[in-house]
């Protein structure tokens, strides 16, 4: 089961394509994100996740929210990934899993990331999350959604 609404979001430290460690507090203090968990960099539903929010970026720069994408890859992955997919935001690497666990995005006993999306206000509480392993699209639909009904 995801963080449900209202939860405060546990911090992120990890290993950014960006070169720098991304720290929640730091990096998004004072803004909304969207946090999003997938099992693996190249298979076939995570890369359909990733182009759709790719396609869709400019939505959600246009309301001031960024995107991060975490799994469990190697940032020399994530940098394979994101440049193979013209990727306009940051992936990060969560190789001991203990983010994805902390987000409640790991899938018991194999230790894979689950396929959640977390949107994050600007106190980093989860005001809205989607949580579907084969509909990748939809978890782009529902983050929209949410954020232009918020912005009404």
């Amino acid at each position: 089961m995801a963080l449900k609404i209202g939860t405060t979001a546990p911090e992120i430290n990890l290993k950014s394509t960006n070169g720098k460690r991304f720290i929640l507090s730091d990096e998004m203090k004072g803004k909304p994100c969207i946090i999003y968990f997938y099992p693996k960099d190249f298979t076939p539903g995570c890369t359909e996740e990733a182009c759709t929010f790719r396609d869709a970026f400019s939505e959600f720069r246009d309301l001031e929210v960024d995107v991060f994408g975490i799994s469990r890859d190697t940032i020399a992955s994530h940098l394979k990934f994101k440049a193979a997919h013209n990727l306009p935001f940051e992936l990060l690497s969560d190789l001991d899993g203990k983010v994805c666990k902390a987000y409640d995005a790991l899938v018991p006993i194999i230790a894979l990331p689950k396929r959640v999306t977390y949107l994050l206000d600007e106190n980093h509480s989860v005001a809205a999350v989607y949580q579907d392993m084969f509909g990748a699209k939809k978890h782009i639909e529902k983050m929209l959604k949410e954020m232009k009904s918020a912005n009404r």
